[in-house]
């Protein structure tokens, strides 16, 4: 494995943890292929990295359109092997008008994991015929436990961590890394709507450090911070009849 990855893929790159990793992985040499929705927010990213010495190549679509990642893959390796591809769009919406919407549930399913899926999987059929790569997975904390505030996005964020811990021991035989990533809250313009406190709370350029710093030592898991990690550890091992009303308490982030 290439510890200081020179060809890294990154999505959901036009802003929050994704353009932070975008950032701090940027210097000289480094060539950073970025992916989002949002053409304009992508373009910022890119002049922040082209200042950092990195070389930038970026893709506007909705990771939804597998048919749009497929062709970018096949363009990408065309003329690079991708060392590092950081599977990190995703969406997150609660319970604020009292449940979830079938399009609200439909929306994040089809961005937080099936997402993933589309971008990785086209990557590990490269990445196999290498024997080399490493593929890291953004998950949450909140994937750990299902919240009554989101439902859809704790299990949307649940699938995304055990596909990527069994990857992980599917994949070593082709010499290929995967790593889950944890976060807690982060400030993104994803949490920028919450009104409700996040303890805890790190920016996102001391997010993208500690990610950067796990995939180095190709950890497992990297989820943090540790003190609400432990939390909400521990918060699995108690007996829902104790659990259960203290979740249904939380305040619920708004929908979509």
């Amino acid at each position: 494995m290439n510890l200081k990855p020179k060809n890294i893929l990154i999505s959901g790159a036009s802003s929050g943890i994704g353009r932070a990793l975008a950032i701090c992985y940027a210097q000289k040499d480094v060539n950073l292929f970025l992916c989002g929705r949002n053409l304009e927010k992508l373009e910022k990213t890119q002049k922040i990295c082209n200042a950092l010495g990195a070389n930038i190549f970026i893709k506007a679509f909705d990771i939804k359109d597998i048919d749009s990642i497929n062709r970018w893959v096949e363009e990408v390796y065309a003329k690079y092997d991708i060392d590092l591809v950081v599977a990190n769009a995703g969406i997150s919406a609660g319970t604020s008008l009292g449940s979830e919407s079938f399009e609200q549930v439909k929306e994040i399913f089809d961005v937080n994991l099936y997402g993933v899926i589309n971008l990785i999987q086209p990557v590990i059929e490269k990445m196999k015929q290498r024997k080399n790569g490493q593929i890291a997975i953004i998950s949450s904390l909140a994937g750990f436990r299902g919240l009554p505030s989101s439902p859809a996005y704790s299990a949307s964020k649940a699938a995304v961590r055990v596909y990527g811990e069994a990857l992980r021991g599917n994949l070593a035989q082709f010499g290929i890394k995967v790593n889950v990533v944890c976060p807690g809250y982060v400030k993104t313009p994803m949490t920028d709507v919450n009104d409700f406190p996040m303890p805890f709370i790190i920016s996102s350029t001391k997010c993208a450090q500690i990610i950067k710093n796990g995939l180095a030592k190709n950890k497992s898991r990297i989820a943090f911070p540790w003190p609400l990690y432990f939390v909400v550890w521990f918060a699995t091992l108690i007996s829902n009849k104790i659990t259960d009303p203290i979740f249904a308490r939380l305040p619920s982030k708004k929908s979509l």
